[in-house]
């Protein structure tokens, strides 16, 4: 007798902020993003990027994650337990912010993100030229992003509510529509 399983897998999200600011407006997309994958997918908030040592080459041990330092080894291990990254950032005078670069620069020779799923959600005032930067990096790194798995949010901060929540139903929607391609692409 042969037996069939039709439960599906369940998926678990890691989600990284590129602002170390607390309460940041990337905190709050990705406060909806958890909301609104609930039931569908473990979420994780990655809240370490801070606590990372800053990359150098000569320290990285070719990727080999039981010379690293003890964050990165931890950072590592939650990427590797991931079935997909979603990453939110902000954009630092025209570019992706040094702490989530620096935490990217770590998966280099380690191939961490090859055809790792990644969603990328960049919530700025403009934003364009960090979203292209960040997804140059990560075509780099060989991830997996799909063009339907990026947004760009430009004058998020009018976007969300005194309680840091976001509060624009255009851009809940538009959360939501990422969330679930990303969801569905993690699943194929």
């Amino acid at each position: 007798m042969k037996t069939i399983d039709h439960t599906e897998k369940k998926i678990n999200i890691l989600a990284i902020s590129g602002s170390l600011r607390p309460n940041s407006s990337n905190d709050a997309v990705i406060k909806t993003a958890a909301t609104l994958v609930a039931g569908k997918a473990g979420f994780i908030i990655y809240d370490g990027l801070g606590s990372l040592p800053h990359f150098n080459p000569s320290t990285d041990a070719q990727g080999r994650l039981e010379e690293s330092a003890p964050q990165v080894i931890e950072f590592r291990k939650l990427l590797a337990q991931a079935d997909g990254l979603f990453i939110c950032s902000p954009e630092y005078a025209f570019g992706v912010p040094g702490v989530l670069k620096n935490a990217l620069d770590w998966t280099v020779s380690s191939g961490d993100l090859v055809n790792k799923p990644v969603a990328v959600i960049t919530a700025a005032t403009s934003g364009d030229k960090a979203h292209a930067s960040l997804l140059l990096t990560l075509t780099a790194l060989s991830a997996h992003v799909l063009n339907e798995c990026t947004l760009l949010i430009p004058f998020i901060r009018s976007k969300i509510d005194t309680e840091g929540n976001v509060k624009d139903s255009e851009t809940i929607e538009a959360i939501n529509h990422i969330m679930d391609t990303f969801i569905n692409d993690i699943r194929n």
